[in-house]
């Protein structure tokens, strides 16, 4: 279809469809499964009119069969279900419009959706969105809770009721949206999205009530699965009933049987809490006394020891031997006190005798030269030489007479 063309050259718009219409006839017949969301049949037209959407994606195509391929179905397929459709791509030049001439229609039965929905599992967790290490823990008391479901529902109402009851102080912030249908899997992945998104919200419930198969389909749509598997906020699935078991179950971090069970493992019970804070203190208070009390019997054992009892008793049983012993060093004491009193007496009476002051007082005298030394002989002194004597008193000068010499 390369064309040369430009603004001065263009091709008219009943040109552009006719190629477009030569390129769609080319191609071939095509298998094409779908959710049949619109279906016209007239009576006596010898045409049905269908419109097959892509649950996962809000992507429509027209579709058009003769009466006779859709009356072999007929009895089996209705707005809502799914088929698969031998179809050639046809293209209406007047209107510039695609659609889907189909040759056959083919009914997609729960066996073979479970069959896919099993394929589906594997791949996902074979990627390991479902694995235990990606699950995140839930808060202990979530202030804010995020709610997915459906517009009035019973899932609404089992949670908003129930959540409430237990800890009436919970918030939510809802997102009410279609829970089945070919709207339900962009406008599922949409709000949790947008709650995800936000700050304040803590954790994310998507709740749905019971249903078929083909009901519950949309949770277990690949894209929500993956939609789920990035959230930074913790998610729960609460969808159907017990045997319900969706693919949104496998990674979600939490799966609740019911919506109702979801409020009571999202939101903690204020009674509940209530009695276990009261626990807690009794036991602590219980582990206090018990600590008090043993404190206690300990203290009066060590209280009634005799040494505490009465304290002195041990200084007074050792009062007398130390009065003893301090008499018995005192006469030691003034024993070697008098003894060295008198030694030191004698020895003092030796000293004097012996001392030359005790000659000097008896009448002698010792004559010094001027140079100090003591005169022993006549012959150390010349005539005239002055000396010093010095007696008991004090001192005098003398001089040497010459008379005096023998």
């Amino acid at each position: 279809m390369a064309l040369n063309t430009s603004s001065d050259a263009p091709i008219p718009v009943g040109e552009v469809s006719r190629l477009i219409g030569g390129w769609i006839d080319r191609l071939g017949a095509v298998w094409v499964e779908g959710q049949i969301t619109q279906l016209s049949r007239r009576p006596g037209a010898g045409v049905v009119f269908l419109t097959l959407r892509d649950p996962s994606y809000d992507i429509s195509v027209s579709v058009t069969c003769y009466r006779q391929v859709f009356d072999a179905v007929a009895d089996v397929v209705s707005e809502g279900a799914r088929v698969v459709v031998l179809a050639k791509p046809e293209w209406y030049a007047p209107r510039g419009q695609l659609s889907l001439r189909a040759a056959e229609i083919k009914p997609v039965g729960v066996g073979e959706l479970l069959a896919r929905l099993e394929q589906l599992k594997k791949s996902l967790a074979a990627e390991g969105l479902f694995a235990a290490e990606r699950k995140k823990p839930l808060p202990f008391l979530p202030q804010l809770i995020g709610l997915v479901c459906g517009r009035a529902s019973a899932a609404e109402r089992d949670v908003l009721e129930n959540a409430r009851h237990r800890w009436p102080a919970v918030r939510f912030e809802v997102r009410n949206v279609a829970v089945q249908g070919v709207h339900a899997v962009p406008q599922v992945v949409q709000a949790v999205k947008e709650l995800d998104a936000l700050d304040d919200v803590d954790v994310i419930i998507v709740a749905r009530g019971g249903g078929s198969v083909e009901d519950l389909l949309p949770f277990s749509d690949e894209q929500l699965v993956r939609a789920v598997a990035s959230c930074r906020t913790p998610v729960v699935s609460a969808i159907g009933h017990e045997p319900d078991n969706p693919l949104l179950d496998h990674v979600a971090d939490l799966r609740a049987s019911t919506p109702t069970d979801a409020a009571k493992k999202v939101v903690p019970d204020v009674g509940e809490e209530y009695e276990r804070v009261q626990f807690l203190r009794d036991r602590a208070r219980r582990s206090v006394q018990s600590f008090i009390d043993r404190e206690e019997r300990g203290l009066a054992h060590a209280l009634a020891r005799p040494s505490i009892e009465d304290p002195h008793r041990m200084v007074d049983e050792r009062a007398d031997h130390v009065a003893s012993l301090l008499d018995r060093g005192r006469r030691t004491l003034g024993h070697l006190l008098d003894r060295a009193d008198s030694e030191l007496t004698h020895t003092h009476a030796r000293v004097v005798a012996l001392s030359p002051a005790a000659t000097l007082k008896r009448g002698y005298a010792v004559l010094q030269k001027s140079d100090g030394h003591a005169v022993r002989s006549p012959d150390e002194v010349t005539a005239e030489e002055s000396l010093r004597a010095r007696v008991a008193e004090g001192e005098f000068t003398v001089r040497v007479d010459v008379r005096d010499r023998p």
